[in-house]
């Protein structure tokens, strides 16, 4: 009797470990939301989920921020169709709020996979006479949507305090004139290799334009920074297709389709796929 009732635990320690209780939801351990954010495949905010070029990028508190080198960014949202996020850069300068300057870094993987759209523009403020975009590089800035440096320090309340007045006579009258310092419009390519130092510039912000800032005020610009991702050819649509979760074997990274913890949990595909071609 001794030698069965410990043949049965040996057999109950072995089975557990082996096979771990199935959820009663039968989930995947993959989070679909963050804040009111929808998470999806390349994206994932748990260990092995989404794809790996994204490993480590997202952090989920109360709501979603992007990771870089420079710092936290929160998302504002994720476009999964035309593979865009934007993000807002809590430290950077608006037309109503002047802050103090800062670089904006990304990874060297970052700059690969998910890195600023051409919609964005980075507008360079009370730049010197010295500085590069200025000088040598003055090809680097370009016009956008017909706004100007003068429209920008004479609109935002923040950027005021770059205005000086002098007056300047006339004859017997005197004008008060007001002048401007130097500011530029350019895209991160300019900020990526140019730090704000060697910039000299000593305030930015970065506005999302898609075409509708002409006509439109500085105070109503949409301040923020769009990314523009790629989303890696897998194989995530056979996976998710069969009621799977598209993700990743957290020690090798190779790609694993997570199934319904009622389900087998193959490489590529759960137990529900469709051999239907006519559902491709």
């Amino acid at each position: 009797m001794t030698r069965l009732f410990f043949f049965f635990a040996f057999l109950y320690t072995v089975t557990t470990l082996t096979f771990p209780p199935l959820t009663a939801s039968g989930a995947t351990p993959c989070r679909t939301l963050c804040g009111n954010i929808p998470i999806n495949y390349p994206f994932g905010i748990d260990e092995g989920c989404g794809s790996p070029q994204f490993k480590g990028m997202f952090n989920c508190s109360a709501d979603l921020f992007f990771l870089t080198p420079s710092g936290s960014y929160k998302v504002q949202k994720i476009d999964y169709e035309k593979n865009t996020m934007e993000v807002f850069d809590p430290t950077m300068s608006t037309c109503s709020i002047l802050q103090p300057h800062h670089d904006f870094k990304l990874a060297d993987i970052q700059s690969a996979v998910i890195r600023p759209s051409y919609d964005t523009v980075f507008a360079l403020f009370n730049c010197s006479t010295d500085s590069p975009v200025y000088n040598r590089y003055r090809n680097l800035c370009f016009n956008v949507s017909g706004h100007s440096c003068d429209e920008l320090y004479s609109s935002c309340t923040s950027l005021r305090i770059f205005n000086t007045t002098s007056p300047t006579t006339t004859g017997n009258s005197t004008v008060r004139t007001t002048t401007t310092p130097y500011c530029c419009f350019t895209s991160f390519d300019t900020v990526r290799v140019m730090s704000m130092n060697i910039l000299d510039c000593s305030h930015y912000t970065t506005v999302i334009d898609g075409g509708k800032m002409r006509g439109v005020a500085p105070l109503d610009w949409s301040y923020g920074i769009e990314l523009s991702y790629s989303v890696p050819e897998i194989g995530c649509d056979r996976c998710q297709k069969s009621g799977g979760t598209c993700g990743y074997d957290a020690e090798t990274e190779i790609f694993l389709c997570q199934c319904p913890a009622s389900n087998n949990n193959p490489t590529r595909e759960c137990g529900n796929y469709c051999t239907n071609p006519s559902a491709f």
